[in-house]
C-alpha cells in the first residue's frame, strides 16, 4: 500500500480561525479528515504531522527516509527562507508536492519565494484546503507511474 506523509508547518493548527480571508474557514481537523477520506478512496495510508517547532519538523522529515513513498509538504512560513528545512527536504529521497492554502505569489514580496519549489515534483497554491486533496491525487498518480 502506498504511504504518504503530510507535513504541516507553523500556525496551520490555527486554520479556520486565523485570517480566514486568506486561509479559508476549514479547520485543521476538517482538513485532515478531507485528506484521510480521499486517501481512503485512493487506497493510500497517510502519516499526518503538524508542528510549530522547527526542530520537530526537521526531525520528522529525517524519520521519513525509507518509510513513505512520497510527501505533501506545507512548510508554511518556513517556506520562504528556512535553509534548515530545505536541507532536510533535500535529504528526503522520495517525491514531494509543495502545497500552500493561499497564493503565495499574490502576497507580500517576502512570501513570493520558496526554498523548496525547485526540488518539488509539483507545486500547488491558492486552492485552499482543496489544494491538499489535489496534491494527494497528483502525488498518487505520479507514484503509480513509476
Amino acid at each position: 500500500m502506498t504511504r504518504v506523509a503530510v507535513l504541516n508547518g507553523p500556525n496551520l493548527d490555527l486554520l479556520g480561525s486565523r485570517e480566514p480571508e486568506l486561509y479559508g474557514r476549514t479547520t485543521f481537523a476538517e482538513l485532515e479528515a478531507m485528506v484521510r477520506e480521499e486517501a481512503g478512496r485512493l487506497g493510500v495510508t497517510i502519516d499526518w504531522f503538524q508542528t510549530n517547532h522547527e526542530g520537530a519538523f526537521l526531525d520528522q522529515v529525517r524519520t521519513l527516509r525509507g518509510k513513505v513513498d512520497g510527501a505533501i509538504i506545507n512548510a508554511a512560513a518556513w517556506t520562504h527562507d528556512n535553509l534548515a528545512v530545505r536541507d532536510a527536504v533535500l535529504a528526503f529521497p522520495a517525491p514531494f508536492i509543495e502545497v500552500h492554502l493561499s497564493n503565495i505569489f499574490a502576497r507580500e514580496p517576502e512570501r513570493r519565494h520558496s526554498v523548496l519549489a525547485d526540488r518539488a515534483a509539483g507545486f500547488l497554491c491558492g486552492f485552499g484546503a482543496r489544494g491538499y486533496v489535489m496534491a494527494l491525487r497528483a502525488l498518487v498518480d505520479q507514484l503509480g507511474g513509476r
